[in-house]
């Protein structure tokens, strides 16, 4: 069975992450989507309610699941053998980055990394700039996916935006 993992912080899962995840499903048996703990970081969304974002974007997909973890990537795919990790690219800036953390992950733990360029229509997407732009009012109904969306427009209301 070929297996994969999909990290990130998903704070919050946009149209990018729902594109990367879903051509990675398709080359894959399993696919975990597995959510960043960081506990020095406040997200916007909580990590429960970013997995149940994440789980209701790729309720479609029967062979991906939504997981969490905090430490290190390698050890939470050597815990479950998982022997590859995907990541979605955006631009040249992110794959310099990312370029420097495989040759990490395949020297710690033998993991391999499939870098996966988002589709042009959703590369210029961020969570990052989704949040700002929702913070502010904007419409990011196009940009993420429409639980998302209710999510952002609540909690703007909530904040008096």
């Amino acid at each position: 069975m070929r297996r994969a993992v999909c990290p990130g912080s998903f704070d919050p899962v946009t149209n990018g992450h729902v594109d990367v995840i879903t051509r990675a499903a398709a080359l894959y048996d399993e696919l975990v989507v597995a959510v960043l703990v960081n506990p020095g970081k406040a997200g916007l969304f909580p990590v429960e309610e970013r997995m149940e974002l994440l789980r209701e974007a790729v309720t479609e997909l029967p062979n991906v699941t939504v997981d969490s973890f905090s430490g290190l990537l390698v050890d939470y795919c050597r815990d479950r053998d998982i022997p590859v990790i995907v990541k979605g690219l955006r631009a040249v800036s992110d794959f310099e980055y990312e370029l420097q953390m495989a040759q990490m992950n395949r020297e710690l733990a033998g993991i391999e990394t499939l870098f996966v360029p988002t589709a042009p229509q959703v590369g210029h997407l961020s969570s990052s700039l989704v949040k700002q732009i929702a913070t502010f009012g904007g419409d990011v109904s196009r940009l993420v996916p429409k639980a998302v969306h209710d999510r952002l427009a609540e909690h703007a209301r909530r904040s008096g935006r």
